[in-house]
C-alpha cells in the first residue's frame, strides 16, 4: 500500500519531470522536504500536451479526473480540452495470478463456473482488465476484473487532491470562481461509483431495458450470479470500432446507416429516457457483423429529469434556429446565472457565434461549432453551468464527430430538429405533464377555497384585539388623522352600499304589494347614494392633490 507521503513524492517527481516544478513549490505543502529539485529537461511540447502526459503517468485517479474535466468546456481552454480528450486509459496488464483471487471471491471453485478462462486479457485499463471466458453451459462471457490495490491508491489520491484544491484556492483567490472544491466533491463521488462494478451492471441493465425496442442496438446481458463490486460478468461481444469505416465496409455494412442508428439511439437516451451513456468515445462503441451497435463501459452516465429534458430541448432548438433570446431563456431555466453587467456582452458574443454558424456553407455545417462557441462564451464570462448540461454537450459533440466520420454529409442541425419537435409535442401531452397540470389546478382551487377561512380567521383575530402594531414615526398625529379619515370613508362607503342594496331589493319586489311611499323612499335612497358617492370621489381627489403639493 502506498502511503500518502510516498504518493506526494511520486506526484512531485512527475510534475517536475514535465516542467511544472514551480507549481510544486507553490502548492505542495513542505515541497522542499519531498525531493531535491532538478532542472527539468528542455521541453518542445506545448504546456497542454505536457499536462496530458503528466496526467497519464500519474495513474487512474488523475486520468479519470482529466476525462471528467474534458466535459467542462465552459471552464478550460479549448486546447486543453482537446488534449484531455486524448487521455489514454491503457496500462500494462496485471498477471493472472494476481487477478485470480478476485474472481474466486465470487466463484470459489473456478472449475464449477468456467470451462476456460483466458489468462491473457483482451483489454487492460487503470481500474480493471477484461478476460474472455467460457462458462460450463457454453456461453462466452467477458470478465471485467478490478485491479488489486486500486481502491487504496484512489482513496489516497482523493485525499491529496482535496488538500491541494483547498490550498490552491487559498493561495490563488481568483480560482474560487471555478468552484474547485465542488468539482472535487463531484469527482470523488463519480470515481467511487465507478469502483463499484454493481453500479456498472445496474446502468447496463437500465440501458438495455430502455433500448430494447431499438433492433440495431445491443447492450450485453449481465450475469449477476457471478458478479459483484469487484467483478462484472457479461456477454462477450465481438465487433469493430465504430470509427473504423473500412472495417465496417468489410462487414458488408453501410457506414451511413450505422451513423443513423447511433444518432437515433442517443436521441432516445437523452431526450426520451433521460438516462444516457456518458462516454461514447469510439473504443466504447462496437459494430457487429449484423450491423448492431454495442455500448460498452457504463461507469459514466447522465441523468435528466423530465423538466430538465424539456429545457434542454428548448436550448438546442433555440441554437438550431439561431435564437439568442431563446438560448438565454433556456439557460436561465437551468439556473445558469449571468452577471447583469455582462448580459449584453454575452448576447452579442452568442449572436456572433450563431451568425458564423448560419453563414457556413451547407457542406461545412457542423453543429459542434455552435456548441463550442456557446461553451467558449460561458468560459469567457466565468459562468457556471450544471455538470449534466456539459456532459450532454460533450456527448453530442462526440456523437457528431463519429457521425461525420461515418457519413461526411451528416448534418446534425437538419437531423435533430424533427426529432426534437416531435419529442417536444409528445411531452406536452405526456402523462407527467397532464398530472402536473391537474395538480396545479387542484392546488389553485384549494387556495381559492381557503380564502374565506383565512379572511374569517383574520377578522376574528382583529375582533379579539390580539393584533399588535408597532409604529416608529415622529408624526403620529398625522397617522391617526389619516386613519380617522380612512375610517370615515369606509363607513360612508358601507352605508351607501347598504342603501343601494336595500333600495334595489325594494324596487325588485314584484310579487309582494308594498305601500307607494316605500317605493318613493327607495328612489330617494338611490338619489342620496349617488350624491354621497360623487361627494366621496370629489373628496378623495381633492385630498390626493393636496398630498402631491
Amino acid at each position: 500500500m502506498v502511503t500518502r507521503l510516498q504518493r506526494y513524492r511520486q506526484i512531485a517527481d512527475v510534475l517536475v519531470k514535465y516542467g511544472f516544478g514551480v507549481l510544486v513549490e507553490e502548492v505542495f505543502p513542505g515541497a522542499e522536504r519531498l525531493r531535491v529539485f532538478k532542472k527539468p529537461p528542455e521541453e518542445k511540447r506545448s504546456v497542454y500536451e505536457r499536462i496530458r502526459l503528466a496526467i497519464e503517468e500519474l495513474g487512474p485517479t488523475y486520468i479519470k479526473f482529466g476525462q471528467i474535466m474534458s466535459t467542462r468546456r465552459e471552464l478550460l481552454p479549448p486546447e486543453l480540452i482537446e488534449e484531455l480528450q486524448r487521455l489514454q486509459d491503457r496500462v500494462a496488464p496485471v498477471p493472472f495470478a494476481e487477478i485470480r483471487p478476485v474472481i474466486m471471491e465470487y466463484c470459489p471453485n473456478l472449475e464449477e463456473c468456467f470451462d476456460i478462462i483466458e489468462e491473457e486479457p483482451v483489454a487492460a485499463a487503470s481500474l480493471s482488465q477484461v478476460h474472455r471466458a467460457v462458462m460450463r453451459d457454453g456461453r462466452i462471457v467477458a470478465l471485467k476484473v478490478q485491479r488489486p490495490g486500486i481502491v487504496d491508491l484512489i482513496e489516497t489520491d482523493i485525499l491529496i487532491l482535496q488538500s491541494l484544491v483547498v490550498r490552491a484556492e487559498s493561495m490563488f483567490p481568483d480560482m474560487r470562481v471555478y468552484n474547485l472544491q465542488g468539482m472535487m466533491k463531484e469527482f470523488s463521488a463519480q470515481i467511487r461509483r465507478e469502483l463499484d462494478f454493481t453500479q456498472d451492471g445496474t446502468n447496463a441493465e437500465r440501458l438495455r431495458q430502455n433500448l430494447q425496442d431499438q433492433e440495431c442496438v445491443k447492450i450485453p446481458r449481465i450475469y449477476w450470479q457471478i458478479s459483484g463490486p469487484r467483478l462484472l460478468a457479461m456477454d462477450y461481444v465481438e465487433g469493430v470500432r465504430i470509427d473504423d469505416v473500412e472495417a465496417i465496409r468489410s462487414l458488408g455494412l453501410f457506414p451511413e446507416e450505422v451513423a443513423d442508428t447511433g444518432f437515433a439511439a442517443y436521441v432516445q437516451q437523452i431526450f426520451v429516457d433521460g438516462f444516457f451513456h456518458g462516454d461514447p468515445h469510439p473504443g466504447n462503441l462496437l459494430v457487429t457483423e449484423l450491423g448492431e451497435i454495442v455500448f460498452l463501459d457504463y461507469g459514466i452516465v447522465g441523468v435528466l429529469r423530465p423538466e430538465r429534458r424539456r429545457v434542454f430541448i428548448d436550448l438546442l432548438l433555440a441554437m438550431t434556429r439561431k435564437d439568442v433570446a431563446g438560448v438565454i431563456a433556456a439557460l436561465g431555466k437551468l439556473d445558469v446565472r449571468i452577471n447583469p453587467a455582462d448580459l449584453d456582452a454575452v448576447k452579442d458574443d452568442l449572436y456572433l457565434v450563431m451568425l458564423d454558424y448560419r453563414e457556413m456553407k451547407l457542406e461545412r455545417v457542423n453543429f459542434a461549432i455552435a456548441i463550442r462557441g456557446l461553451t467558449d462564451t460561458l468560459r469567457r464570462y466565468h459562468i457556471r453551468v450544471p455538470s449534466t448540461l456539459m456532459l450532454m454537450m460533450k456527448v453530442i459533440v462526440m456523437v457528431m464527430d463519429v457521425g461525420i466520420r461515418l457519413d461526411p454529409t451528416f448534418n446534425f442541425d437538419q437531423r435533430i430538429r424533427p426529432y426534437l419537435l416531435e419529442i417536444a409535442a409528445q411531452q406536452r401531452f405526456s402523462p407527467e405533464n397532464v398530472t402536473g397540470a391537474v395538480r396545479s389546478i387542484v392546488d389553485a382551487a384549494e387556495g381559492l377555497l381557503a380564502i374565506p377561512g383565512n379572511v374569517n380567521e383574520t377578522l376574528k383575530t382583529l375582533s379579539e384585539g390580539t393584533v399588535t402594531l408597532e409604529l416608529e414615526n415622529h408624526d403620529l398625529d398625522r397617522i391617526v388623522g389619516v386613519i380617522d379619515r380612512t375610517s370615515d370613508k369606509i363607513i360612508v362607503g358601507v352605508v351607501v352600499a347598504a342603501i343601494v342594496v336595500g333600495s334595489s331589493l325594494v324596487l325588485r319586489i314584484a310579487d309582494i304589494p308594498v305601500p307607494g311611499y316605500v317605493s318613493v323612499l327607495a328612489t330617494l335612497g338611490y338619489v342620496f347614494a349617488v350624491i354621497v358617492g360623487f361627494y366621496a370621489v370629489y373628496n378623495v381627489l381633492r385630498y390626493s392633490r393636496g398630498l402631491r403639493r
